[in-house]
């Protein structure tokens, strides 16, 4: 039987890059393959690219699947084009078709479409909290993360906002639980 795939955007790539973290975010949920499209790694730039060919050369713990979408497939990536974009769109065409996992944090693009299709989702702050969960960080190293992050650029909700995630351990958090 083949393995559920972890079906990475390039937000959660930039993010765990610029949170020198990316090496770690395979072991997070390790009894699934993580992948990226060809479509999202083409929106990967300068050193985030070089971390993530590393990754995918040398530690072979990530892996890019190209994205040929035929038939009913290639009519919904048409359509979600016209609103999204080319990463985000493929991606979730994918994870719809294949039943795989998406992990973006584009919740403004993804969220609805995923739920209307069954598509379970992480962001980062899901990683975070599985990893600080599962011990392979602490909440120090991810609060730490995120301040990282946002300094950087890159937009994340805040430290604070984290901490109360957390804590609440939400329903979806719950759910995701079975991964493990």
């Amino acid at each position: 039987m083949n393995r559920v795939k972890i079906v990475l955007d390039a937000d959660v790539i930039i993010h765990f890059s610029k949170g020198d973290m990316l090496s770690i975010l395979p072991n997070i949920f390790p009894n699934y393959n993580y992948i990226v499209l060809d479509k999202v790694y083409e929106e990967i730039l300068g050193d985030i690219k070089t971390q993530l060919d590393n990754q995918i050369t040398f530690l072979k713990n990530i892996s890019i699947e190209n994205f040929s979408p035929k038939g009913e497939q290639l009519k919904e990536y048409a359509y979600l084009l016209k609103k999204f974009g080319k990463g985000e769109s493929a991606s979730m065409v994918y994870c719809k078709w294949n039943r795989d996992i998406i992990g973006s944090s584009n919740l403004k693009d993804i969220k609805d479409y995923c739920i209307q299709n069954n598509i379970v989702y992480l962001t980062t702050f899901d990683f975070l909290f599985f990893a600080v969960r599962k011990d392979i960080i602490s909440q120090k190293q991810a609060c730490a993360f995120i301040e990282s992050v946002i300094k950087k650029n890159s937009k994340l909700p805040s430290v604070e906002e984290f901490k109360k995630t957390y804590q609440q351990s939400p329903k979806q958090f719950k759910l995701l639980g079975e991964m493990e």
